[in-house]
């Protein structure tokens, strides 16, 4: 196979024997086609015997072997994995087409590198084309009008365009992560759109001609389209305090894609549908608008109650969250349906797949051969072994042990360190003079001989199990090794452990950056400072509540979780921008009381934000089909985010604006209009 350095089977494994002082070291099973069942017979004896074996490469009862190919990549090309789990599926045709019998399962950590990019055109050929189908759907239905869906397609296609175009001059590459910009950007685009295109129908109902309409449309939502968009940037941008590159070519793609989105907004859009033609809707308030009056009315009347109401929901669900626990189990990363996933899930059924790797230095070259070390080490290897997910542990000083049985005439009594550091250096030297080309013991101690690698596999458990584990080892090397020399933990799994922790503590600083630059955003733009503070409850509490309902549906996330709230913040912020501008346009322009001011807000911009809402769920929803787990949870926090945020800012932001406004005169100061 291509870029493959070593691969180690039951068949090369290399047995050692004695005959009489010489060590003879030989594949375990060789040419076994020429092989009687009695020589097989024994040879499998010898290797259920054998501790570096079982449940390594061969569980206990024998049913399955595992061939391990380690592939030493350049790292010059990106095709390199691809290349080689090419070459490999099409060793693996042939052999089942010799042999129909056999069934073979690919597992490790290329395939899972190779998943990752599998899972990305999986989605980018699948997803997008239904997300553009969706979008035009609701858009069509929400706007009842095939121009005013057109209109979106063309903002959609231009944005994501221009998104595609600024990933290629960042030179990003296209993840399984960072792909799912492209769905965001498609998602958001149409947002500015239907705000617009709502209000110039409304215009349109109450007596207006078509381009007096788009006007109006676009003087009284050019303030909010653009704030907006800048919040939205803000939020995607704050990604880049991740830890994980993918998440910030995420927010900065889907931060191009919105600035473009913008920008067509309020240019090519007013062209287009000036040439569209559009029909008047009737003047008949339909039945959307009064059951949005109709709440507007209720939390005029019972203000108070509805604050006191979804106050305590808010901080209920918040609390919520506290019961959450972090598990990132990389296999389950993956979809059933992509190969990777359950290969290694039948994998799993009989051997260990996620490895633990340890490195033990000694503090000196060729310290590998020192007595002491190796108990240490033998020692630290049996304590993991009796840790109960441990599956199987290979370390060195199992190839010692049997190297010094090996030369008392395989005397099993002798299947121990040997005491003599001159001794144990002569049987290493030995055993790697003795070993074939691409089987020596690089893989288990250095070229210095002045460190060793103990591996420990453990059968599936969750990254807290992994933690506790992780401080278990770290306690015990410090009782038991040299303080200066302690074991470094690394691998997948570890990696994987540690990830959440990693991105939640980067992000956390992250949202609370983008949290102040949007409030600042909001009492800029309202000139009300109240109004910006306002902003951060309607805006944080939904986030928040997010998590607590995740917590009653499923009790756990993964890494994906630090990311849900700058992506959410940056999008839910918009029903409130929105709702505010409207509110303080009625008070400001007209003059109107707190309470007429909450009717105009719901009157003018209720059936765009549910409408918007509506989309952005549908839009969210096609990140759930995703056959990459963060996606998919990364979709489904963000749906429930904008959903709950919806009803916040319909239920508890007018109760928090009027709460107060009561003995407030009905008329504040006029200013002038303010034009776009």
């Amino acid at each position: 196979l291509p870029f493959a350095s070593r691969v180690d089977s039951v068949t090369n494994f290399q047995a050692t024997r004695a005959e009489g002082d010489e060590l003879i070291v030989e594949d375990l099973v060789k040419n076994p086609a020429e092989r009687s069942a009695a020589e097989i017979a024994a040879r499998k004896e010898i290797a259920l015997a054998e501790p570096l074996l079982v449940n390594q490469l061969l569980p206990e009862d024998a049913a399955v072997t595992a061939v391990n190919v380690v592939l030493q990549l350049p790292g010059e090309s990106s095709t390199e994995v691809p290349s080689a789990v090419g070459e490999a599926r099409l060793l693996r045709d042939r052999i089942l087409a010799e042999h129909p019998g056999l069934e073979i399962w690919m597992s490790g950590t290329s395939m899972m590198n190779n998943s990752f990019s599998e899972s990305a055109q999986r989605d980018m050929s699948t997803l997008i084309p239904l997300m553009f189908f969706v979008i035009l759907v609701a858009a069509l239905v929400a706007l009842r009008s095939g121009s005013g869906a057109l209109a979106c397609f063309l903002i959609i296609v231009l944005s994501v365009a221009a998104a595609i175009g600024a990933a290629g001059m960042m030179s990003v590459a296209l993840t399984a992560i960072s792909i799912g910009a492209f769905i965001v950007v498609m998602t958001l685009a149409v947002a500015d759109t239907i705000h617009i295109l709502i209000s110039m129908r409304a215009a349109m109902r109450d007596g207006m001609d078509k381009i007096s309409a788009l006007v109006e449309a676009m003087r009284i939502n050019f303030l909010a389209v653009s704030i907006t968009s800048l919040t939205t940037i803000v939020g995607f941008m704050a990604l880049n305090f991740s830890d994980s590159p993918p998440f910030w070519h995420l927010g900065n793609i889907t931060a191009a894609g919105v600035l473009a989105a913008w920008f067509f907004s309020i240019t090519f859009l007013p062209a287009v549908v000036s040439l569209l033609p559009f029909k008047a809707p009737s003047k008949t308030a339909d039945r959307g608008e009064r059951a949005l009056l109709s709440i507007a009315e209720f939390v005029i009347r019972y203000r108070r109650g509805t604050l006191l109401v979804m106050t305590v929901i808010g901080l209920g669900l918040v609390s919520l969250a506290a019961r959450l626990e972090t598990n990132d189990a990389f296999v389950e990363y993956f979809h059933p349906v992509l190969e990777f996933r359950s290969d290694t899930d039948r994998v799993a059924e009989h051997l260990g797949i996620y490895p633990l790797e340890f490195k033990v230095p000694t503090g000196e070259t060729g310290g590998v051969a020192d007595p002491d070390f190796l108990k240490r080490v033998d020692a630290f290897a049996t304590w993991l072994r009796e840790i109960p997910e441990v599956q199987h542990v290979y370390s060195f000083t199992d190839i010692i042990k049997r190297l010094n049985m090996n030369m008392h005439g395989d005397d099993p009594s002798y299947y121990r360190i040997p005491d003599d550091r001159e001794l144990a250096a002569q049987y290493l030297l030995l055993y790697e003079l003795s070993l074939p080309l691409g089987l020596d013991l690089n893989d288990r101690i250095d070229i210095d001989k002045a460190i060793t690698r103990v591996s420990a596999s453990v059968v599936p458990h969750t990254t807290q199990r992994t933690k506790e584990m992780l401080k278990e080892v770290e306690v015990y090397m410090a009782a038991n090794f040299p303080p200066d020399l302690p074991a470094t933990p690394t691998s997948t799994q570890v990696m994987f452990t540690f990830i959440a922790d990693r991105n939640i503590e980067a992000m956390f600083v992250g949202t609370l950056l983008a949290v102040g630059v949007i409030a600042i955003i909001m009492a800029l733009s309202t000139s009300s400072v109240s109004l910006g503070a306002l902003s951060i409850v309607t805006n944080g509490l939904p986030i928040a509540a997010t998590f607590g309902v995740w917590a009653i549906l499923f009790g756990e996330v993964g890494f994906t979780v630090a990311t849900v709230a700058t992506i959410s913040l940056g999008i839910i912020v918009d029903d409130t921008v929105h709702f505010l501008t409207k509110y303080r346009r009625a008070r400001r322009e007209d003059g109107k009381s707190p309470e007429d001011a909450i009717r105009y807000a719901f009157r003018t911009v209720g059936m765009a934000l549910v409408v918007n809402t509506t989309v952005l769920v549908f839009g969210f929803l096609m990140l759930t089909m995703s056959s990459f787990r963060p996606n998919a949870d990364m979709g489904l926090l963000t749906v429930i985010a904008i959903t709950l945020a919806l009803i916040f800012d319909f239920l508890l932001l007018p109760a928090l604006l009027l709460i107060g406004k009561s003995k407030e005169r009905a008329t504040e100061p006029q200013a002038a209009p303010q034009a776009a």
